[in-house]
């Protein structure tokens, strides 16, 4: 078992990130328990390590991995919580839009997370796009369990994600018993396919402008405008993308905001670069009027308990 104390930046909450990447209590690949800890699996070539992290102070966290990956996987850890990502520049853009501004407040410390590989934001754009965010969730929890095998750790079932292969020798019958159109399930491969045969790939996407990743993205079957801009915030943390034409940001962003004829085009205006966070501003203030949560605006600070059963 490796350890590492690791120092973030204030302000940071493994709480509200850690639920951003999760988004659904019937996520089996991101798992947060009753006490705040985030653990996930995480394939190491023919290995698998799991790593729990905690967060022990406001500018600290404290991370075990157990398995062969060792101080390799710290760097994976920051990318999936976004411990390096500089919210500056977030908190100036919203000053001038209250309702906003006063989101952000009760969110403070949020960080825009991230999936740890390409392969992965892919597949969560391809099964998400066009059903309800509750129907995907269903539909990836089956694929995770019946194409990965889980570790345990303290008597908790940590499933990797599937890696590209399993996609690839799955037969058809089983991607669409778990719930995949014939569509999504050609797609899956197809990109399965791009991603071992380096059709896309990370290191390339990254050296392009927004605007031309989407487009390259765009040419994978199944991966529209919105499934790309998907990949690029989720997948590469492109905070200058946001998710146009998403019912559920459409719904949130009337809920949160109070204001039924709020011009999101304008508003993405506004934010500039930095409209991304407001993909995941959304998405948490969503799961907590769910869950009727009441933050405290003043430091962030919740009353309750952040479990994995909350919806």
């Amino acid at each position: 078992m490796y350890r590492a104390q690791v120092p973030v930046k204030r302000p940071f909450r493994l709480d509200l990130t850690a639920r951003a990447l999760q988004r659904l209590g019937t996520n089996v690949v991101d798992v947060v328990t009753a006490d705040g800890m985030y653990a996930r699996a995480l394939n190491h070539g023919k290995l698998t390590d799991v790593i729990c992290v905690r967060q022990t102070t406001a500018g600290l966290l404290d991370v075990e991995i157990f398995g062969g990956g060792g101080s390799r996987m710290l760097s994976t850890v920051g990318r999936m919580l976004g411990t390096a990502v500089d919210l500056r520049p977030w908190d100036q853009r919203v000053k001038s839009i209250a309702w906003l501004e006063r989101l952000s407040r009760m969110h403070r410390g949020l960080r825009p997370p991230r999936y740890p590989t390409l392969w992965e934001a892919l597949v969560h754009a391809i099964v998400f796009q066009q059903i309800s965010i509750h129907a995907a969730g269903a539909i990836m929890r089956r694929l995770v369990v019946g194409l990965s095998k889980p570790a345990a750790y303290q008597g908790i079932e940590l499933y990797p994600f599937p890696e590209p292969q399993a996609i690839l020798g799955a037969s058809d019958s089983a991607l669409r018993a778990a719930g995949s159109s014939a569509n999504k399930a050609g797609a899956l491969k197809g990109a399965a396919e791009a991603v071992l045969e380096g059709t896309i790939a990370e290191a390339r996407l990254e050296q392009m402008e927004s605007a031309d990743a989407i487009l390259e993205l765009s040419k994978l079957r199944g991966i529209g405008p919105w499934s790309a801009a998907v990949v690029l915030l989720r997948g590469l943390g492109r905070l200058n993308v946001f998710p146009l034409k998403d019912s559920g940001a459409a719904g949130s962003l009337k809920l949160l905001s109070g204001d039924a004829t709020l011009d999101l085009g304008a508003l993405l205006l506004q934010l500039g670069d930095q409209r991304g966070m407001l993909y995941f501003h959304l998405l948490i203030g969503r799961l907590a009027h769910r869950r009727g949560e009441k933050n405290d605006e003043r430091d962030g600070r919740r009353a309750d308990v952040f479990s994995t059963t909350r919806h």
